[in-house]
């Protein structure tokens, strides 16, 4: 059963291991040690900034970290996605992450994105779809997108969370009225 609490800092060093892992440092690309994982996720936890970080549990245990966010609170980043898409009014998006290694390539991820995206349509009432932009080259997590329900609406150029990535993402995206049972 997957579930989720609010990520707070007590949940930092979890964090910093996860960033650490290779198959997570290859997407997301952030300094590791735990100031820096304080300042990144800090604000979030504190209250002081809008979003949510969640801590995924996969029967009672840390599997990994959903970011969920509206978009609108993130003006400057949806004026990007919007060069590249219309973004209606009150998107959310997500990010995501599986920390154990061993839980990769299960099919678990899909079933977390599946379980968040549930979710948001119930904590979530103003929420009118989640739009979701991916490395193009990321294919195991476009893959879950597609997986999950969500189809691609879209590519185009946006700045890469790793240098090493060129700038093409696919944008996927599910509306609440067509979010598959």
């Amino acid at each position: 059963m997957i579930t989720w609490r609010r990520l707070d800092e007590q949940d930092f060093p979890l964090l910093q291991q996860w960033l650490e892992q290779p198959h997570v440092a290859r997407w997301w690309n952030h300094q590791t040690s735990l100031e820096a994982v304080a300042r990144d996720f800090g604000g979030i936890a504190k209250g002081e900034e809008p979003g949510e970080n969640l801590l995924v549990f996969l029967d009672s245990r840390p599997l990994g970290l959903v970011q969920r966010s509206l978009l609108a609170d993130y003006p400057e980043y949806q004026a990007k996605l919007e060069a590249i898409v219309a973004v209606p009014e009150g998107a959310i998006t997500i990010d995501y992450l599986i920390g154990d290694p061993q839980q990769v390539g299960q099919g678990i991820g899909t079933a977390m994105i599946r379980s968040i995206i549930e979710r948001t349509w119930e904590e979530l009432p103003a929420a009118t779809c989640v739009l979701v932009p991916v490395s193009a080259a990321n294919r195991a997590s476009w893959r879950a997108l597609e997986k999950a329900g969500l189809r691609r609406v879209a590519e185009g150029d946006l700045e890469p969370d790793n240098p090493i990535d060129d700038r093409t993402h696919y944008l996927y995206q599910v509306d609440r009225a067509t979010q598959p049972d």
